[in-house]
Order: C-alpha cells, then structure tokens, then sequence
C-alpha cells in the first residue's frame, strides 16, 4: 500500500482528497508536517480559493521548499486545483500579482470566457503518451474555477534539451487552458479528480502506479 500525504496548508478539499485516495488503495496522512510530507511515497497539493492567499499558506508550513526538496529527490508530487496553479511562476487575480513556486513557467491569469466561473464537467485533449489519462479517452471531469493558465511555453520551439518535455493536457472553456501536465516527478490537475467519479477515481490510480 503506497503512503500519500495530502499537504494541509490551510487550503481546503483536505477530506475529499483524503477519501478518494483512500478508496482507490492509498494509506493516506493529512499532514502540514515536513518530515511526513518528504518521507512519504507520494505528496498531494490540493487548493481552492485565491492565488495569493494559497502561497502566503503554502509558504507558512514551508511547502515551497518541501515541494522543491522532493522533485530534486525525484519523489512524486501531484497538485489539484489552485495546488496546480501555484506551481507555476505568476498568479494574477483581482489586480494582485503573486510569485508562484516557479517549477514551471507560465501565468495562472483570467479565463476569456463569456460565462464564469468554470463550473461543471469537460473533456480534455490528452497526449496520447499519458501516464495520468491512460484508459480515459473521452472521459469528463469536473472544474471550478476561473482563472487558469493559457499559455504553457515549456517545451515549444527553443534550443533542445535533453529533458523530455512536459505532457500537457488542455481543455477548452471560452478558450483553451491548460487541464494538466505531467513532467517527471511533478503532476498535476486543474479540475477536481477527487470530485470527478470514476474517471477521477481512475486517474488517482495511475498516479498511485508511478509511485515507487
């Protein structure tokens, strides 16, 4: 049974996360303590609520450098909602632009939109090498939020590397944003997998099957 931390920085969906990695076989700890969020096989970041706010949380539990010490140790994180926003470099909302954790860049930023929030269910484009959406052609799941991140410049035309470049999932609402990524160790979802049914409950299981 793999051991998954739900990181508790005082942005919600704590027990809704924590059950649905309980149903699909996880020994799940609800946590805000750094040595159990490292130690564990795999960290989840949820979040819900504003950008800023979320990383003034993150920040107060030192969750930027528990997220950054586990990529460089290789050990699988997957963030949900604004957990997957604050990854990237910039959030701006309500005026208020906030630093992100900067493990990706791109600006978390107002979907164009003529109806919002974002609030129900939708497909996504997945790439067809998808860890994360294997088994889940068509499937829907559900979103809430209004701001997201519409361009994702990592891994497009530029020097080469010899990092393979992120799997990005997109969906579209008004206009097209970024659904997920997938980059090594480090996942993550705009939409709820853990409110999302049996698909959501499918996807957590093949994040469950990365971690060693």
């Amino acid at each position: 049974m793999k051991k998954v931390a739900v990181l508790d920085y005082g942005s919600g969906n704590l027990r809704s996360a924590e059950r649905a990695l309980q149903r699909v076989g996880a020994e799940v700890t609800v946590t805000s303590d750094a040595r159990t969020a490292l130690d564990a096989d795999g960290l989840v970041v949820p979040g819900v609520g504003a950008f800023a706010a979320c990383m003034k949380g993150l920040d107060a539990v030192d969750g930027r450098r528990i997220i950054g010490r586990r990529l460089a140790g290789g050990r699988p994180v997957l963030g949900i909602c604004v957990g997957m926003q604050i990854l990237f470099e910039r959030g701006v909302e309500h005026g208020v632009d906030a630093e992100g954790c900067g493990e990706w860049p791109g600006v978390v930023e107002p979907l164009e939109a003529p109806v919002l929030p974002h609030m129900g269910w939708n497909t996504v484009q997945a790439p067809r090498d998808s860890v994360l959406f294997d088994g889940l052609a068509d499937q829907r799941f559900y979103f809430v939020h209004s701001y997201g991140v519409r361009n994702f410049p990592l891994g497009q035309d530029g020097a080469s590397s010899p990092l393979a470049p992120p799997k990005v999932t997109w969906a579209e609402h008004g206009d097209r944003f970024v659904a997920g990524v997938e980059n090594a160790a480090l996942s993550a979802t705009q939409f709820h997998p853990e409110k999302s049914g049996d698909a959501g409950a499918q996807l957590l299981t093949n994040w469950l099957h990365t971690l060693r």
